[in-house]
């Protein structure tokens, strides 16, 4: 056998996950060459009577908008007219509450809201957990834990997130 040809260990494996790799290269874009650049565009006619109604105020231009917008504005019906009455009722007082925030108010929470989704869904649990277990306190504790965070040092801050990073997870 010559040199080149012979079996070195490690080699196989090697050769094995760079084809491994260009085979998920080759499927990705395959599939961003499948997939349309662009979302395709919905006639006002072709929705119906349930949509249109929540749509109405874009009525008139609706077949004028990006398809994005469309796409987009669609999705948010859908959801809406799944939802029950409270659920929509519940959308419509978190929605009252986001326009009467400030507009770096409405910044800070779409950074806070990025940052969440940036986190493992363990780690997003764990938001969701601290968040209930907030919300179980009255008010007035509530404003004291506030209070407390705010006059922290760094370093009982960080002791702190450590010790809510310790505790079990509750089913």
């Amino acid at each position: 056998m010559s040199e080149s040809r012979r079996f070195v260990p490690g080699r196989r494996a090697a050769l094995a996950a760079l084809c491994a790799v260009g085979l998920q290269l080759a499927i990705a874009g395959r599939v961003r060459a499948e997939s349309p650049a662009e979302p395709a565009r919905t006639q006002w006619n072709a929705l119906n009577a349930e949509e249109q109604k929540v749509l109405a105020r874009y009525g008139d231009r609706w077949d004028s908008l990006p398809a994005e917008q469309q796409q987009r504005l669609l999705r948010g019906t859908r959801r809406w007219l799944a939802m029950s009455p409270e659920q929509r009722d519940q959308a419509r007082q978190r929605f009252d509450r986001w326009q009467q925030l400030t507009p770096e108010q409405k910044e800070q929470a779409r950074k806070r809201w990025h940052r969440y989704r940036e986190l493992s869904p363990e780690q997003q649990q764990r938001v969701r957990e601290g968040y209930r277990d907030f919300r179980k306190l009255t008010p007035e504790q509530r404003r004291q834990m506030r209070e407390r965070w705010k006059n922290a040092t760094p370093e009982e801050r960080e002791r702190w997130k450590q010790r809510r990073r310790a505790r079990p997870q509750q089913q």
